[in-house]
């Protein structure tokens, strides 16, 4: 065994016998690993004692020991907390430690507004707001500010509502805000959704669905019928969520429920939040740090770190393995609850089934993770390919693709797709109405779209300004030269462009006659075919949903009496002139605005 240099040896003999957490550093003052101890001098001893049989882990840890350092603490509990909050900052190598912990979301409320929002934070802070969270990924956090938003109408914009505005926004418009900023709600009406808000997200559905139900039935006491069709409208999108959140195991109580899949290098841990025996939900965390680490202790990293940071923390926390060190863990958690906490591994009965149901999870979720990573391996190889292949100056981590759909050149259209690192990144896709182009010509249809494209590159809006690392053009030779003099003329023929001709699935690059030799199975070619299908898919759906709209707006427009707002009114009940075609005449009667004998006339013009 190496033995400590004489830096360490010193400071083993000042190391005092008192609560607190240990610093390991290696000779680059780096932070490699973090500890707590109900006695410091013992413990970080036991590392340096002569005979002792430590597991690979601590050995590797010991031989990179070049300091130590020590903080004091009055408790063991407050030791974890220091502990907890020195892996968070310095991520040592050797400990267990939660992936991009730093970043977790959450959902905040500020109920010191007068009109709170919903928004997301990456900030937990003691500033009287509520706090949701923390989400493993913003995208599951997103889903659940979705699914809240279709329940509850609270406002989602950022303007200071003075209650005098004339015009409200589109969510007034489909009952998903009560419009404050035109006063058309209370203070105290508003506020009473919040608290719905506020009570769904707790696992208070039941109470929620209650409260709704009482208000539908008093608003059609009173013939506010607009209002108690809202009501019902809301009620019946939360019992969906509530029918969803249902399991066939019966677990009572509030509790949260963990399991966990490992290899060597990553832990893949799968926490369920059941409230009032129903899923609320669940999320995933990785785990970094777990080589040569035992289950039990992989668990109590994960709740020490989870918890530490967490909104709310239920009265029972059912774990696949024992928590390390359970009398200090509970009692941490309790003081934090600020009520009684138990950790507990069930054996059998609903618990261990439920257990179970969330243990296979784990599995399942671990493996589909690891297939995602081997995914990203292969993305990664299919762009270096790329690279080499087409000759380009550098891997193209941002590629566009442009396509052209028309029939005989009527509503012509085009789209721009992007992928980023292989991935389709759908918040910068971009269509286009044909301006200038008459009759059918393809190749000035694709100039026009390039030019439109590129000769925004000069204005300072994020989404244009940014340079594609490859421009791919779906079609041929002659589409990629059209393509090639709008690039020249706007001054940017240093972007590389290709194109990929359907027929042959044949690439084609500037000065080249003959298509690039590119397998058919090559993992380039397959992504460059599915981001030119993908641009194909996105001009298309844009150019039959314009045709759609036409066909339809000429079938209506063409009926006397019957304008934009009616038009609208029949669409929207019956979707589309198909469905007013064969709908009964009564059902055309109760569309607001229509009268039996406009509804008779609608009947005979379709």
């Amino acid at each position: 065994m190496t033995m400590p240099v004489p830096t360490v040896d010193f400071q083993l003999k000042t190391l005092p016998a008192k609560p607190g957490a240990y610093i390991f550093k290696d000779s680059q003052h780096k932070v490699i690993y973090v500890g707590k101890a109900n006695n410091l001098r013992n413990r970080v001893r036991s590392y340096f004692s002569t005979g002792t049989n430590l597991p690979p882990k601590p050995l590797r840890v010991l031989s990179q020991i070049a300091s130590i350092e020590s903080i004091v603490t009055n408790t063991e509990q407050e030791a974890l907390i220091l502990e907890c909050n020195l892996i968070k900052k310095h991520r040592p190598t050797y400990n267990v430690r939660l992936k991009d912990d730093k970043t977790f979301p959450y959902l905040k409320i500020d109920l010191h507004d007068d009109w709170p929002v919903v928004r997301i934070t990456r900030h937990l802070q003691k500033d009287g707001a509520k706090y949701f969270g923390p989400f493993a990924s913003a995208g599951s956090l997103r889903m659940t500010l979705r699914l809240i938003k279709k329940i509850f109408p609270f406002r989602s914009c950022n303007r200071a509502i003075t209650e005098n505005d004339t015009k409200p926004c589109l969510e007034y418009h489909i009952n998903r805000c009560l419009g404050p900023c035109i006063g058309a709600t209370s203070k105290e009406e508003y506020g009473k959704a919040i608290k719905q808000v506020i009570m769904f997200l707790e696992g208070k559905q039941g109470t929620v669905l209650r409260e709704l139900k009482q208000s539908m039935a008093k608003a059609s006491q009173e013939l506010r019928f607009e209002k108690a069709a809202v009501l019902r409208d809301q009620i019946q999108a939360m019992q969906q969520v509530i029918e969803g959140q249902k399991i066939a195991i019966t677990a009572r109580g509030e509790q949260d429920v963990i399991a966990m899949a490992q290899t060597k290098d990553l832990a893949y841990v799968e926490i369920f939040f059941m409230r009032d025996s129903k899923l609320l939900g669940r999320e995933h965390f990785i785990l970094e740090g777990v080589r040569d680490e035992m289950p039990s202790h992989i668990i109590t990293s994960f709740i020490k770190q989870y918890y530490s940071s967490a909104s709310s923390i239920p009265p029972l926390i059912l774990l696949q393995y024992p928590a390390e060190e359970s009398t200090v863990i509970t009692h941490w958690l309790s003081k934090l609850r600020g009520a009684q906490v138990r950790l507990h591994v069930p054996r059998q009965g609903a618990k261990k089934q439920l257990l179970d149901m969330v243990t296979k999870n784990a599995q399942q979720g671990f493996e589909l993770y690891q297939a995602k990573q081997s995914t990203n391996v292969t993305a990664a190889i299919a762009l270096e390919e790329l690279r080499h292949k087409l000759n380009l100056p550098k891997t193209p981590l941002r590629i566009e693709s442009y396509d052209i759909s028309n029939i005989r050149g009527n509503m012509a259209v085009g789209s721009m797709v992007v992928f980023e690192k292989s991935v389709p990144k759908r918040a910068h896709y971009r269509r286009f109405r044909i301006r200038s182009v008459s009759g059918i010509d393809d190749y000035a249809m694709m100039q026009e779209i390039l030019r439109r494209r590129f000769g925004r590159f000069m204005k300072p809006e994020d989404k244009w300004k940014i340079i594609p690392d490859l421009v791919l053009i779906d079609g041929g030779k002659g589409h990629l030269n059209a393509a090639l003099a709008v690039m020249t003329a706007i001054g940017l023929s240093q972007i590389p462009v290709a194109s990929l001709a359907k027929e042959n699935e044949e690439v084609f690059v500037p000065g080249r006659p003959e298509p690039v030799d590119i397998p058919p199975t090559s993992p380039a070619l397959y992504l460059l075919q599915r981001v030119r299908d993908e641009a194909h898919r996105f001009a298309l759906g844009y150019h039959q949903r314009l045709r759609q709209r036409e066909s339809t707006a000429s079938a209506l427009d063409s009926i006397p009496g019957i304008g934009p707002k009616r038009k609208k009114s029949l669409l929207r009940k019956f979707r589309s002139v198909q469905g007013i075609r064969e709908a009964p005449l009564e059902d055309l009667t109760h569309v607001q605005g229509m009268s039996a004998k406009l509804a008779e006339k609608v009947k005979e013009y379709l």
